[in-house]
């Protein structure tokens, strides 16, 4: 089996701008494969750099170990894996989050090696460890022209979003229906209306 190369994130792009830490949801008509249906981390946004995230709703249905047997020595080969995005798919990252003394509040560590995962689960048994093939990124002003177009709509970080990571289109189907009744009306019309 091939070797994974992990991607480190943190270097490459600031900590700092308004969207960093915020939920996409992809509005019911994007079409585009890449992200119909779809929910997207915000890990990082920048007005220079661009904009970097992961979808969140894509579980692979396999775990670490079963893609890259570099891992069989590690606890964490179990963690499962999603498909983050259609950038660098080669690639994995690795995120662990631990939810703080709220609903919307949590401490991230994104884009790390597998021994800080091993150690933080160590520290901390409810840490919660995912890890993504590939990411989703925007070029400096790409993601804002997408906003205006009313491509996605920005929601807030929540924990009902990352407790129901598995369940693919019933989870950005419940989060995009949240927004407002004309979203839950545009969520339930059926994604091919034209085989009906």
């Amino acid at each position: 089996m091939g070797r994974l190369n992990l991607l480190n994130i943190t270097s490459r792009f600031k900590q700092s701008a308004s969207l960093s830490g915020s939920i996409l949801l992809s509005h019911p008509s994007l079409q585009d494969p890449n992200f119909c249906r779809s929910i997207v981390f915000l890990s990082n946004h920048s007005e220079d750099e661009g904009t970097l995230g992961v979808i969140l709703n894509r579980p692979l249905g396999k775990k670490l170990i079963q893609l890259d047997d570099q891992f069989k020595h590690f606890a964490l080969g179990q963690a499962e894996v999603y498909d983050g995005g259609p950038v660098e798919r080669e690639k994995l990252i690795i995120a662990a989050w631990d939810w703080r003394d709220s609903s919307d509040s949590f401490r991230l560590y994104f884009g790390i090696d597998i021994n800080k995962a091993e150690s933080l689960r160590k520290e901390n048994e409810n840490i919660q460890i995912a890890c993504f093939l590939g990411h989703s990124g925007w070029s400096p002003g790409q993601l804002e022209d997408e906003l205006k177009l009313d491509s996605w709509v920005v929601s807030n970080l929540n924990l009902d979003l990352f407790e129901q990571m598995n369940e693919k289109a019933k989870c950005w189907k419940s989060a995009i229906s949240g927004i407002s009744d004309e979203m839950k009306l545009l969520a339930d019309a059926p994604e091919k209306p034209w085989r009906n």
